[in-house]
């Protein structure tokens, strides 16, 4: 079980956990934006990464056919970039039904007001008008969410700034319970990621739901026409038109696959229109054809079968953690 050193003198380091929604492919902004992080954090944490296929159905419960494909093609994305099942427990939340136990207990204590005001429900509410989220999953997601974390008692916990509203949620939570019950939980620190700017391919954020992003997946095949279609500079119409680097949808690619002193050739070539965008993005392809290379070699290596072994595996190791905190939690609620 992941607990503070504060707690129990018995653990040593951290312990983190975080998890990713499977409704689609993942792209190479989740790589940079998310798990770039997690390879790293595996190395000196105890660190718990799970598929969220509940939290999927908060948006997409009206066509749950794809769901089982998409926990399968995450964890081959997750393993092929470099995610060990010997240094992180990889798991299925919904393999893990204490999660939805203590979404259940937690959810008796949660005031209304604390949902209504999530800035992300009322913006999500307003952008995705091609589905109904009046539902109480999609309400009540910040809870399911608490309990994904505070079940595992982790010391911190990786996110974007995006996602400190629901961080704070969780730390009210947690403080919420302890002071009705007892000292249950830890009320568990943010520890901000860096953010790492992908657009997507047409300007806007990079998506699965805007079909504008670069795939994990995808084979140079693929990959060319989009690159070739990619935004760049608007004011630069011809090559001999100066650009600006600061403006164009491609360079912040460079400055994420492209060694410094390249990058600033880039830049002064732009600049003075010697070089063209035509030639940019051919750099750029060669700088992403050399870090899916070795992902692509990786993804070849592993079976249907293997991915299925670890989430056994994963899932038996996640259980065993998530029911010593339930242990607890029902024992200080008197419901043991």
């Amino acid at each position: 079980m992941c607990e503070n050193q504060s707690l129990t003198s018995t653990v040593q380091g951290s312990c983190t956990v975080s998890g990713m929604r499977p409704t689609g492919p993942l792209h190479i902004g989740h790589y940079f934006g998310a798990l770039k992080n997690f390879v790293s954090m595996q190395e000196n944490n105890k660190a718990f990464f799970f598929v969220a296929d509940w939290h999927a159905l908060t948006s997409d419960y009206a066509d749950t056919s794809r769901i089982n494909e998409f926990v399968d093609s995450m964890v081959l994305d997750w393993l092929s970039v470099g995610l060990d099942p010997e240094k992180c427990t990889i798991f299925r939340q919904s393999s893990v039904k204490q999660h939805a136990e203590l979404h259940l207990l937690l959810s008796m204590i949660t005031p209304n007001s604390w949902l209504e005001r999530n800035p992300t429900y009322k913006e999500q509410q307003q952008e995705i008008t091609t589905k109904d989220l009046g539902n109480y999953g999609f309400l009540g997601y910040p809870v399911l969410m608490a309990s994904d974390i505070l079940i595992y008692r982790p010391s911190w916990v990786p996110v974007g700034q995006d996602q400190l509203p629901h961080m704070e949620l969780a730390r009210e939570i947690a403080r919420r319970f302890n002071y009705l019950y007892g000292e249950t939980f830890i009320e568990p620190q943010a520890k901000l990621t860096p953010a790492a700017k992908c657009p997507g391919l047409d300007g806007r954020k990079m998506s699965k739901s805007y079909g504008n992003g670069i795939f994990l997946s995808d084979t140079m095949e693929n990959i060319t026409p989009k690159v070739k279609s990619m935004f760049t500079d608007p004011a630069r119409l011809r090559k001999s038109d100066p650009g600006n680097p600061d403006v164009c949808n491609l360079f912040p690619y460079h400055i994420l696959l492209t060694d410094e002193q390249k990058q600033a050739e880039i830049r002064e070539g732009c600049k003075n229109a010697s070089l063209g965008c035509v030639d940019c993005k051919k750099i750029f392809m060669q700088g992403l054809e050399n870090f899916l290379d070795p992902i692509r070699e990786k993804r070849a290596s592993i079976t249907k079968e293997y991915i299925h072994e670890v989430l056994a595996y994963g899932n038996d190791k996640a259980r065993q953690a998530a029911e010593e905190t339930m242990q607890l939690v029902r024992a200080n609620m008197k419901l043991a």
